[in-house]
């Protein structure tokens, strides 16, 4: 009965409907129709029988109100309202499940529970129930009832319901798909974007702007495919995708340029944001005979332009030679932050990066930049100057530059490690404090470092909280430190 779906909670308030079903509560009231989850949490509620499985229990709703003594006679169902009928389409017994479906007809208010009857695990109910779902299953009804249809799709029996709601929707008008284009469950969007697609219900203005404004990565490259097939340049269409958030539209809408032969909007592309974007533009201007590295050189030509895309200074060493380093150095000393970050990343990519000058950047006040400093040294890490990233590790310093200057200390090893590690225990930041004590856990004395040394002893003394007694006394002895 309990689906992969189900958890603790959902029982309860399964359990929970149910009981207020019994005492009479109307339908609509004693749970949200609206959320398909309600209805699988009251289907495996009206069930689960808390005090074991011997016959003579029973679910907590039937013991609190009874159903009639003659349910099983014919004519006994038409004394049921629409919420005790609910619960026993919900009954553990199956048979008297098929019966109720037989009342369940004309009530459009059970249609969703002859849904979830639509999986039953005993073929005569499952068989009736989609009989009465293939009648009753309307345009208006399979737009209120996709998301439980899909969500009961992931189950073994759930295939049915969803090839059915695809027919319903394939022929009904291409107005009823737009509630379900807007739903927040993005299980329902893709499904519902996949039908429009195939029915081509969307024009291409349509389809570019779901592209550009879904935030569902699936539903953005099935329209944006969709927006673009047979190579088309609209401009309407073109002028949503380049200005889409994500990537991945963005590059595409900036290849269609090369098909529209606009080189020159793909050059306002080439100091994107994003590398794929960026990647995409410098095809576009070479496949024009342009030249993206002369462009880049000629925008990094002036170290102090406060105008500098970020991603101009990056493009430069995606698309440059070492020599190109010249332009990018003094950009490491730019007054806006994102352009001394994207110089420290063109240097690394260039693998020009010289320790010695990117060292100091570790103190500079942009976490970025420090994160790019950090990247570029940790090759080097056992050449740095470990007193100075050791008084980094203060707790006056800003966090982005301890954490640098752990990570550094840690890529050491040896001594160096355990010392950075220990200290780093009783940081300010919770995180910092946990991976310095990973660290230490995972420490073993390297080469370098002296059998027997006394200050591994001390460095492991300050750090016994992480260890049991056993574990403590074999890592010193790891160390050769005995006593």
């Amino acid at each position: 009965m309990r689906g992969p779906e189900s958890t603790g909670e959902e029982i309860q308030a399964g359990e929970a409907a149910a009981l207020r079903l019994a005492e009479g509560v109307p339908l609509r009231e004693a749970l949200d129709v609206g959320d398909p989850r309600a209805w699988l949490a009251l289907d495996l509620g009206a069930r689960v029988v808390r005090h074991g499985y011997r016959p003579e229990f029973i679910p907590a709703w039937e013991a609190a109100a009874p159903l009639p003594a003659r349910l099983r006679l014919p004519g006994a169902f038409e004394l049921l309202d629409e919420a005790r009928l609910a619960l026993v389409l919900c009954h553990r017994d199956g048979r008297l499940r098929e019966r109720a479906l037989g009342r369940a007809a004309g009530r459009p208010g059970l249609l969703a529970l002859v849904v979830v009857r639509t999986t039953d695990w005993a073929e005569p109910v499952r068989h009736r129930a989609r009989e009465l779902l293939r009648a009753h299953l309307d345009a208006e009804a399979a737009v209120a009832l996709a998301p439980l249809v899909l969500l009961l799709g992931r189950r073994d029996r759930g295939d049915f319901a969803v090839d059915l709601l695809g027919q319903v929707l394939r022929a009904a008008p291409p107005e009823r798909l737009s509630p379900l284009l807007a739903h927040p469950d993005r299980a329902v969007r893709r499904f519902t974007y996949r039908l429009a697609v195939e029915r081509g219900a969307l024009s291409p203005v349509e389809l570019a702007r779901a592209a550009a404004e879904d935030a569902d990565t699936v539903v953005q490259t099935l329209c944006t495919d969709a927006a673009l097939a047979g190579g088309r340049t609209d401009d309407d269409v073109l002028a949503l995708l380049l200005a889409a958030r994500n990537p991945e539209v963005r590059s595409a809408g900036v290849t269609a340029l090369r098909r529209a032969g606009r080189p020159e909007q793909a050059e306002a592309f080439l100091a994107d944001r994003a590398a794929m974007v960026r990647a995409c533009a410098r095809y576009v201007v070479r496949q024009y005979g342009g030249d993206p590295a002369a462009w880049y050189r000629a925008r990094c030509a002036g170290p102090r332009d406060e105008a500098l895309p970020p991603g101009a200074v990056v493009g430069l060493a995606e698309c440059g030679e070492r020599a190109d380093a010249a332009l990018l150095w003094p950009l490491v000393g730019h007054p806006v932050p994102g352009v001394r970050a994207r110089a420290v990343a063109g240097l690394r990519l260039l693998d020009v990066a010289e320790a010695r000058r990117l060292e100091p950047l570790l103190e500079d006040p942009a976490p970025g930049v420090v994160r790019e400093v950090t990247a570029a040294l940790l090759p080097s890490a056992r050449s740095l100057d470990a007193g100075r990233l050791t008084g980094l590790l203060a707790a006056e310093r800003p966090r982005h530059q301890r954490v640098a200057a752990f990570r550094l200390l840690d890529a050491c090893g040896g001594l160096v490690r355990l010392r950075a590690a220990v200290a780093s225990l009783d940081d300010p930041d919770e995180k910092l404090r946990h991976w310095a004590g990973q660290s230490v856990q995972a420490w073993r004395p390297s080469a370098d470092v002296p059998a027997g040394a006394a200050e591994v002893g001390r460095l492991l003394d300050r750090a016994r909280h992480l260890f049991s007694d056993h574990v403590l006394k074999r890592r010193k002895w790891g160390a050769g430190v005995r006593g």
